[in-house]
């Protein structure tokens, strides 16, 4: 399936490669996934989260992750922002995300597509200092709206690690009320997409643990004929933000017990399971 609306389906040759590719930042985060099998394997269904800082990094390997997990291909909805970069809109694009619009999320919700949605978009990726794991959804009801006029259950999702890998040195309002700030108002007329000054190691991200949770779907047929009624997409709305920010403080709780959370103590687990025999791999971490 491939045309200027649905865009490009991802092969097997093509995710096999994506593996590849991303094999070392794999083996430097160590993702954990929880509530894997609550994803459904039978039927589509809109992915719904919290869009971590710069939003690229922990993305992929989500999106890797369920398809060798559950044999499920997501397909991404993407802010314009990437479409307007060379090189980069077509890797993409390569690996089916399509440009954010209602007119593309349609189009893969009639031919029965799985589609990842972050209702925070830029301005979530963007964050200003002191809105670590905030959602940032405004009034946003629009998945919403085509997750009930398409009958698709939303599956709740949240992310943490990656808000980690940097940190903000100054953000967009800040960048704003310097010099230069008339500058960028010009080039980037929406203040939600000056992305901010950030630190990890120099310009390299920190290699924190990333862990995803997959929350219950939230069916949306009780709602079936009602995409229009504003107080229903509230409710939606609000069900599954709460549900994402549920997540987010499990898998912080998560994170604060977890013995290999620091990149020296996975190493040191690694290198010591070099030098033991062989046994049985521990289950991966399923329902929680």
């Amino acid at each position: 399936m491939s045309d200027s609306v649905t865009g490009h389906r991802p092969t097997a040759t093509e995710m096999a490669a994506a593996r590849v590719v991303l094999e070392p930042w794999r083996l430097l985060t160590s993702p954990l996934f929880y509530g894997v099998d609550r994803v459904p394997t039978d039927r589509p269904f809109l992915l719904v989260g919290n869009h971590t800082l710069m939003g690229v990094l922990d993305v992929p390997l989500m999106l890797l992750g369920l398809y060798e997990r559950c044999g499920v291909i997501v397909r991404s909805l993407g802010d314009h922002l990437h479409f307007q970069v060379p090189l980069w809109r077509d890797l993409l694009s390569r690996f089916g995300t399509v440009e954010g619009t209602r007119e593309n999320c349609e189009a893969l919700m009639r031919t029965g597509e799985s589609i990842l949605v972050f209702p925070g978009g830029a301005r979530e990726v963007f964050k200003h200092k002191g809105e670590q794991y905030h959602l940032i959804w405004k009034s946003r009801t629009g998945f919403a709206a085509l997750a009930i006029k398409h009958g698709y259950p939303i599956v709740p999702f949240a992310a943490v690690g990656a808000e980690e890998c940097y940190d903000i040195l100054v953000d967009s309002d800040e960048l704003r009320r310097t010099p230069i700030g008339p500058v960028l108002e010009r080039v980037i007329p929406r203040a939600e997409e000056i992305p901010p000054i950030i630190n990890g190691i120099g310009p390299l991200p920190r290699p924190q643990r990333f862990y995803f949770r997959f929350g219950t779907p939230i069916e949306t047929t009780d709602w079936a004929g009602r995409e229009d009624d504003d107080t229903v997409l509230r409710t939606v709305r609000d069900r599954v933000a709460a549900a994402i920010r549920r997540g987010i403080a499990d898998l912080q709780r998560e994170r604060d017990r977890d013995p290999q959370r620091a990149l020296a103590e996975r190493l040191r687990a690694r290198l010591t399971a070099l030098g033991e025999p062989a046994k049985t791999a521990p289950a991966r971490p399923g329902r929680r």
